[in-house]
């Protein structure tokens, strides 16, 4: 009986696995044609580039918002400045920017899913 019960147990959990994932997690297509992964790192999603010339930079880390947006902050690769970010899921299509003076100046990219 108890063999049982471990051996339900451990499929509940493994077949549990994928459906905890959240959306946006996974490789993307960076708008230069690179490639980015975005995965879990704590309570937030570490977003790290994979391809291209600043491959294994971090770019990114988001924490998921009640009313499923995004917000963090965004690392430019070639220069290293962070700046306040927010990120945005649209089917396959994640939206994820950075902003400074306020907000006043903000650029915007848009990331297909792999």
């Amino acid at each position: 009986m108890f063999r049982n019960t471990l051996l339900l147990a451990a499929l509940l959990a493994v077949s549990a696995g994928p459906a905890l994932a959240d959306p946006i997690e996974g490789r993307w297509k960076t708008r230069s044609g690179n490639t980015a992964e975005i995965a879990a790192c704590g309570q937030a999603f570490c977003i790290t580039l994979r391809s291209g010339p600043h491959a294994g930079k971090a770019v990114g880390r988001f924490e998921a918002q009640a009313d499923g947006s995004y917000s963090g902050t965004v690392t430019d690769p070639k220069n290293g400045k962070t700046y306040k970010g927010k990120g945005s899921l649209e089917g396959d299509v994640f939206t994820m920017g950075g902003c400074v003076l306020g907000g006043l100046i903000c650029r915007n990219e848009r990331w297909s899913r792999l």
